[in-house]
């Protein structure tokens, strides 16, 4: 792989969108590219393992300021691996409690469809239950 990547190669290997990059730069994720004499961004092989590992982390759901948190760890080589169980185990149960709200969600759904006959008439349990006072 080269050293000198443009945003466009540079977005194409990681399977990240070009905005995103610059997004990611923006927000301190990336650190600002060299340029090359005409002024285009040009990125290293660190680059792209940088924003694979930022890439990664969003598939698997983490804030923005988690992966800030690791990113700072690394940076400072004062990472641990202690550091990234707490991190990834306050994330699961972030995760969890999502996956229990929306369990419950769909539960309140369930019962609102299934009190709904479906008919053709304009009397509708679904809307007497959304425009009734708590």
């Amino acid at each position: 792989m080269t050293d000198d990547l443009t945003i466009g190669a540079l977005a194409a290997s990681t399977g990240v969108h070009l905005e995103t990059v610059r997004y990611y730069e923006r927000i301190g994720l990336l650190p600002p590219p060299s340029r090359s004499p005409s002024g285009h961004r040009r990125y290293d092989a660190q680059a792209v393992r940088r924003l694979t590992f930022v890439r990664r982390c969003r598939d698997l759901g983490f804030p923005i300021e988690s992966i800030r948190t690791m990113l700072t760890l690394v940076d400072r080589r004062q990472v641990t691996c202690r550091e990234m169980q707490g991190i990834a185990t306050r994330h699961l149960a972030e995760v969890r409690e999502k996956l229990a709200d929306l369990r419950r969600l769909e539960r309140a759904l369930d019962h609102l469809i299934g009190d709904c006959p479906g008919t053709d008439t304009p009397d509708c349990p679904i809307l007497d239950a959304l425009m009734a006072e708590p």
